[in-house]
C-alpha cells in the first residue's frame, strides 16, 4: 500500500514536471539522452535473490495456527496485502468487490470471490502452498457476499467463534460479515498475522540485506551524478534511474534546505545549490521484501552547524544499534538514542528529535513493531525485541527554519544484539564512500 513518503516521491516530480535530467529525459524525437557517467557503470544485480517457496509458506501458516490457538481465535480473515501474500501467495487487487481468504486455525481454508474473478482466483491458489482445487465461494454483482464467508464459517463450525480481521481489510468488510453472521465475535488478527511477521527468517533477512545493498549503490551513483541547479524531482529521477539499471524498481524522495527540517518533507519545488544541505529518503523492493535508507548531505561544503547536528545524529544511530539487544523492552534503543541528541542540547522529549527512532519493516516498508515508548501492538505494549526482528533505525535532529538531519539504515536483531544491514554514513560531505 502506498506510504506517506510514497506519495510525496511522486508529488516531487508532479509538482515540478516531468524532471529533465541527462540519461534520464528523452527529447522529442531525439531518443533516449545518454545515461549520466556515474550511473552509465552500475551492473544488474538481479537474479541473486532466491523467491520465498511454497514450503516456507506453509511453514508460515502452521505458525499462524499456533498463534491462534494460543490467542483464542478460530479463523483469520485476510483481504489483497502483504499479509495476503505472506500466507499464500496471492497478490490481488483490491477494490469494493469483496474478495477474502478465511484462514481457520483448524480445516481447510476457503475464498469468497466475485463471480468473474474465480478463474483468476483459482490460478493463484493453485500455484500457492495449499495447491489443488480450491473451496472458492463465487458472488454475483446483486448478491451479499458477507453471507458466504457467514455460510464458510459455519460449515467449519465457527458460527459462534472469534474471527480475526487483518489490519488493512477495509471495515465494510468486516461490518458486513459481523451483520450476516451475528453469533460471531469479530477480534483483531494483528497477534497472528503480526506475531508471524515482525519475527524473521534467515531467508527473510537475507533479502532485505539484498535490498538495502541494492538502495544504497543507487543512491551512491545518484549522488555522484548530481549537479548545481537541479531540483528534487531531477534527483529521485537519478535514484529510480540508478535502482533500474540495478535491475529492481526502486525510489527516494529529496528535501533541500529548510524543506529537510520537515520529516517527511514538502511538496514545495525546491532547487538544489552548491552548499544545499539535502535529506534523502526512499528504498526498493526485492522479492517483496523492502529497504528504507536515509541519508542527509550537502552538494559542496558543509557549515560547521550542520557538521557539528550530522555528528550527534551519528552518535545516536550508533548508540541505538548498540543498545539494541533480544529482551530488552522496545521503548529502551529509542530512549538511548535520544538521551545523546537531549544531552547534546536539541531536547528534550521530541522538540527536535520529532518522532520515533523507528519501524518495524519487512513486506511493508512501516509494520509491526515500532521503537517507542507506549508501542501500540494491541495489548503486548510490553514487548521485549527477539531475534530476527527487524527495523529501521532512524534518529533525527529538525531545525525548523533551517536544516534537518536523519541517518537511517535497517537493522535486525541477532541473538546477541543487533546489526545493520548497511555501513554507516561517515561523512555529510561524502556521505557514500566507499560504496562504488
Amino acid at each position: 500500500m502506498p506510504t506517506r513518503r510514497d506519495f510525496l516521491r511522486v508529488s516531487s516530480l508532479s509538482t515540478i514536471g516531468a524532471a529533465v535530467v541527462p540519461g534520464v529525459s528523452e527529447a522529442a524525437g531525439q531518443g533516449p539522452a545518454p545515461v549520466p557517467a556515474p550511473i552509465a557503470p552500475l551492473k544488474s544485480m538481479k537474479g541473486r535473490e532466491k523467491p520465498i517457496t511454497n514450503e516456507e509458506r506453509l511453514g508460515r501458516i502452521e505458525r499462524a495456527r499456533r498463534l491462534m490457538a494460543e490467542h483464542k481465535i478460530d479463523a483469520i480473515a485476510m483481504m489483497g496485502g502483504t499479509s495476503l501474500v505472506y500466507f499464500s501467495n496471492i497478490s490481488w487487487w483490491n477494490s469494493e468487490r469483496l474478495f477474502l481468504m478465511i484462514l481457520p486455525a483448524k480445516g481447510e481454508p476457503f475464498y469468497v470471490c466475485p463471480a468473474f474473478e474465480e478463474e483468476r482466483a483459482q490460478e493463484q491458489i493453485a500455484a500457492g502452498p495449499l495447491g489443488g482445487k480450491a473451496d472458492i465461494r463465487t458472488w454475483h454483482e446483486d448478491e451479499d457476499p458477507h453471507a458466504l464467508v457467514a455460510a464458510g464459517l459455519k460449515d467449519r463450525g465457527i458460527a459462534g467463534g472469534r474471527l480475526g480481521i487483518e489490519e488493512k481489510t477495509y471495515f465494510n468488510f468486516a461490518d458486513g460479515v459481523g451483520l450476516a453472521a451475528p453469533g460471531l465475535k469479530i477480534v483483531n488478527a494483528t497477534p497472528v498475522t503480526a506475531g508471524c511477521r515482525m519475527v524473521k527468517d534467515a531467508h527473510e533477512i537475507a533479502l532485505m540485506r539484498f535490498a538495502n545493498e541494492v538502495t544504497l549503490k543507487a543512491y551512491a551513483a545518484a549522488f555522484a551524478a548530481l549537479k548545481d541547479g537541479m531540483t528534487q524531482g531531477d534527483f529521485s529521477a537519478l535514484v529510480s534511474q540508478a535502482h533500474a539499471r540495478l535491475g529492481f524498481q526502486g525510489s527516494a524522495g529529496a528535501q533541500v534546505g529548510t524543506y529537510s527540517a520537515l520529516p517527511h518533507g514538502s511538496i514545495t519545488p525546491q532547487v538544489i545549490r552548491e552548499g544545499s544541505i539535502i535529506l534523502i529518503d526512499g528504498g526498493c523492493s526485492v522479492e517483496g521484501y523492502r529497504s528504507d535508507i536515509s541519508r542527509t548531505c550537502v552538494l559542496g561544503k558543509a557549515t560547521d552547524k550542520m557538521k557539528q547536528v550530522f555528528e550527534i545524529v551519528h552518535r545516536a544511530q550508533t548508540a541505538a544499534v548498540k543498545t539494541a539487544r533480544p529482551g530488552l523492552p522496545l521503548e529502551a534503543v529509542d530512549g538511548a538514542a535520544r538521551k545523546i541528541i537531549s544531552d547534546a542540547g536539541y531536547g528534550p522529549g521530541f522538540k527536535y528529535f520529532t518522532h520515533r527512532l523507528g519501524h518495524g519493516i519487512g513486506m511493508d516498508g512501516h509494520e509491526w513493531p515500532y521503537l517507542v515508548k507506549n508501542n501500540m501492538f494491541g495489548p503486548a505494549k510490553s514487548l521485549a525485541l527477539s531475534p530476527g526482528m527487524t527495523f529501521s533505525d532512524e534518529p533525527g535532529v529538525y531545525i525548523r527554519g533551517e536544516f534537518g538531519v536523519r541517518l537511517e539504515d535497517d537493522m535486525v536483531i541477532t541473538p546477541d544484539g543487533a546489526e545493520l544491514f548497511t555501513p554507516q554514513s561517515e561523512s555529510i560531505e561524502d556521505p557514500f564512500k566507499g560504496v562504488l
